[in-house]
């Protein structure tokens, strides 16, 4: 600990000038040797490394993300506060039955959502959007007057991881700003209004 620290404040403040001789005078003879070598160390070291060094690293989802089931299975269970639940919920309810990357897809639809002065500023926000009047709410499953549980734990796991990455920053490339989706299923009126921008697995996807 101590060595970093000393190398990180060589970075940023002008080394004391300590010689032998006056160092004697200020400092006591072990801290004035470990100085000297932390200025003799810093001198070999090259500015690229002395850099990475004091740097935070930072893992960016977007160099990590794979549309695999097999790479999102090898990646830790998480948790998360109240944003992380809503979108966790969402994905479940609307999409635990999609491909990976269709999972990906329609947490990129509530997060653009978030992004829009259209809708609530919140990821709860927007899932919640309508609820309290039946079949008038933005995710059916919010008010369809049916209680909803959480009975496969496992599907849970993976839709909490993408929830996860999604809110931690990952590209959202798939639906090309989407705001929209509906299932193959059915055809909303207002889907023929707006411009498609996706098809994948069972939703199609739409921005206006």
């Amino acid at each position: 600990m101590f060595r970093f620290l000393a190398m990180a404040v060589a970075l940023t403040v002008p080394l004391l000038s300590l010689t032998p001789d006056s160092a004697r005078a200020e400092t006591n003879p072990t801290m004035n040797r470990l100085l000297l070598l932390e200025q003799s160390a810093l001198k070999k070291a090259k500015n690229g490394h002395l850099q990475q060094l004091v740097t935070p690293v930072s893992i960016k989802p977007s160099d990590a993300v794979l549309y695999d089931a097999k790479w999102l299975a090898g990646q830790p269970r998480v948790s998360g506060g109240a944003e992380w639940r809503c979108l966790t919920e969402a994905l479940y309810f609307e999409a635990r039955g999609e491909t990976v990357k269709g999972q990906f897809a329609v947490a990129e639809v509530i997060l653009n959502r978030v992004d829009s002065s259209r809708f609530p500023s919140s990821v709860c926000g927007v899932v919640n959007q309508g609820t309290g009047r039946k079949f008038a709410c933005q995710f059916t499953y919010t008010c369809d007057g049916r209680p909803e549980h959480v009975n496969e734990p496992a599907a849970w796991d993976r839709v909490g991881k993408v929830a996860k990455l999604m809110l931690a920053g990952a590209p959202r490339s798939l639906t090309k700003g989407a705001t929209y989706y509906h299932t193959t299923a059915v055809r909303p009126s207002w889907s023929r209004k707006f411009s498609r921008t996706a098809h994948i697995g069972v939703h199609l996807f739409y921005s206006n």
